[in-house]
């Protein structure tokens, strides 16, 4: 049997499977389809044609524990996720978080608090976006990826499998910790290969890469490969590797 609340907004054309739960004031648009067992929370809203697997879990409030460096205690928005999403078995998008249009949620990903996703993003299977996190349009996140609190992800980034960041050059000791928390920038089109590790604060440049396994300690320029433990540049991305020279981009919309 399923539990939805009087106040409710559902469109047309909507497949519901068993054992749903849609509390207070969730809006849910047209010929969407929600699978077994699927919980969304009060004041979430769905657009048209989304889908949403078994077990996924919308619109969580986040635990505060006693001694959490970055969770705050505060009212949050409704999770909002835009038309066209796909949303995969056992996936946790918690309260506050915002989904663009064409949006792919692979099964058993999280999306934590105050984070925003770009356009056609996918996020794949496993995928841990903390808070405060901002992920552009056109990105691809793949299996396992980690993505710490307070990071940027610009448009048409690539996140390999396995890949780790970090935001505390302190490892949890010290009060001056709270004073320099800070995530990872990838910039427009910058890739991170398989298993590499990106540290506090880092950024990579427009078009640069990690290569896969490296261990970044410091900013990656513009255009270039870097490798290594710790990596070091070895050499500037080719041409044909370019964003601007893939016969599939199309930046004419800016």
């Amino acid at each position: 049997m399923n539990s939805i609340a009087e106040n409710v907004s559902l469109g047309s054309g909507i497949r519901m499977g068993h054992g749903v739960v849609i509390e207070d004031d969730v809006r849910i648009g047209d010929d969407c389809v929600i699978g077994h067992y699927v919980v969304i929370r009060s004041g979430s809203t769905l657009g048209n044609s989304v889908r949403i697997d078994d077990h996924a879990s919308i619109g969580k409030l986040p635990m505060k524990a006693a001694n959490s460096a970055v969770t705050k205690t505060k009212t949050l928005p409704g999770t909002e996720i835009g038309n066209g999403c796909i949303i995969g078995s056992g996936v946790v998008i918690y309260a506050g978080a915002k989904l663009s249009d064409g949006v792919l949620v692979a099964d058993l990903a999280t999306i934590r608090e105050d984070v925003s996703i770009g356009e056609k993003t996918i996020l794949g299977r496993g995928v841990a976006i903390e808070n405060q996190c901002s992920i552009g349009s056109y990105c691809k996140l793949e299996t396992n990826a980690y993505i710490t609190a307070y990071s940027t992800i610009e448009d048409y980034v690539f996140v390999a499998p396995g890949v780790l960041t970090s935001n505390d050059n302190f490892a949890g000791r010290s009060e001056e910790r709270f004073k320099h928390f800070k995530g990872v920038t990838v910039r427009r089109g910058g890739r991170i290969g398989v298993g590499a590790v990106i540290l506090p604060g880092c950024e990579i440049a427009e078009d640069g890469m990690a290569a896969a396994g490296s261990v970044v300690t410091k900013d990656i320029d513009i255009r270039t490969v870097v490798a290594g433990i710790p990596a070091r540049s070895i050499r500037a991305v080719e041409d044909d590797q370019l964003l601007d020279n893939q016969s599939w981009f199309d930046d004419s919309d800016g």
